[in-house]
């Protein structure tokens, strides 16, 4: 529309950490798409309990009595968790360099490494319940954390530093 205010400012001004959130988002919302569609399918779970799941991590079973309330803390603990590993590429690509022009290759990669970490090493410290054996669940966990997770924050981390490397 001619003579409209943009609603965002220029790529050229925007911080390398916006991408970096960005690709937080995308990841999240890709991954919890995910986990709320596959259980609705599977066993007609809604999301309120996809979401108080992870809120089961720190608060255990009692998030699960806690309503919207605690499915609301469980999901932006998720989109805290996301965007945590989207930044830790960031600063990891910041330092590697060789990781910035293959996003696809090394994205893939760090989504598999991140399905490790979190079901071998975050979830079993959590207060969470184990999570499921599922072996259809669990195949597509992986090529989901590989695919929608790692190359999402591979992607939007290699914006970010084209726009400005990190200095930290």
């Amino acid at each position: 529309m001619a003579g409209s205010t943009p609603i965002s400012p220029p790529a050229r001004a925007r911080s390398p950490y916006w991408y970096v959130l960005a690709g937080g988002l995308v990841a999240g919302t890709l991954d919890m798409t995910y986990a709320c569609v596959f259980w609705a399918v599977r066993r007609g779970v809604g999301s309120e309990r996809i979401f108080q799941s992870v809120a089961a991590g720190l608060l255990g079973k009692a998030s699960f009595e806690g309503g919207a309330s605690t499915a609301a803390f469980g999901l932006m603990l998720h989109y805290f968790i996301a965007t945590t590993m989207a930044l830790v590429y960031y600063l990891v690509a910041s330092h590697w360099p060789r990781l910035q022009p293959r996003p696809l290759l090394w994205g893939a990669g760090y989504g598999l490494l991140l399905y490790f970490i979190m079901n071998f090493i975050v979830v079993p410290l959590s207060a969470a319940a184990p999570g499921s054996k599922d072996p259809l669940w669990v195949s597509l966990s992986i090529a989901v954390h590989m695919l929608f997770i790692g190359i999402p924050c591979a992607l939007f981390a290699t914006r970010a530093l084209s726009i400005s490397p990190a200095t930290d």
